[in-house]
């Protein structure tokens, strides 16, 4: 997983609520067991309409999505991370997320980051003027540069695993030598080594 610790871009804005998984990456691209190329995919259906949001020219090269509450609501799929991910997307802005879409973004290393709607309503007038925004992970702050500062309160073990740029796996073998040692001290009950195949 990529590591997370600043990041400087471009803004789209897609104001709609309770935006589910099929949405953000419908059904039948769910046939690949890779993690990567499931962005050309994303919001497949509505990226038919040439007004759709994230069609318009300055969604080009977005890197923050900032969207309505319950984002991500809906089907357990982790390809929805994957698919903004692999976008080009590192951010999602919004009042509330679905759990499970939640907990996906953060193991693809993506930043989910609530904030409430009046906090959002003023990022939105800001951006109306330039749409680009800083994420600082390593101080929780949103920053606009009509001068503009935006605490965020973000989960303390997430933040510790985007900021180093840990999945669960990393993070486990960071205790190589104590599981090692583990092991080492409680021999298993059967040697499976003799084993025979039967």
């Amino acid at each position: 997983m990529r590591e997370f610790r600043q990041l400087s871009g471009p803004v789209v804005v897609l104001d709609r609520a309770d935006i589910d998984t099929d949405q953000i990456i419908p059904k039948q691209f769910l046939k690949r067991i890779e993690r990567s190329g499931y962005g050309v995919y994303l919001f497949y259906d509505w990226m038919k309409d040439p007004d759709f949001e994230l069609r318009r020219p300055e969604a080009e090269g977005a890197s923050i999505l900032l969207t309505g509450r319950n984002f991500g609501c809906g089907s357990s799929r982790e390809h929805a991370a994957w698919a903004l991910e692999d976008a080009g997307f590192r951010v999602i802005l919004a009042p509330s997320f679905g759990d499970i879409f939640h907990q996906n973004a953060l193991k693809t290393g993506l930043l989910p980051i609530e904030l409430d709607e009046p906090t959002l309503a003023r990022l939105r007038a800001a951006l109306a003027s330039v749409a680009e925004l800083t994420v600082d992970l390593e101080t929780c702050e949103l920053r606009h540069a009509d001068g503009l500062r935006i605490p965020f309160v973000f989960e303390p073990f997430a933040r510790e695993m985007l900021l180093e740029g840990l999945d669960e796996i990393a993070l486990t073998l960071r205790r190589g030598e104590q599981i090692d040692a583990y092991e080492a001290s409680h021999p298993g009950r059967f040697d499976t080594r003799s084993l025979t195949a039967g």
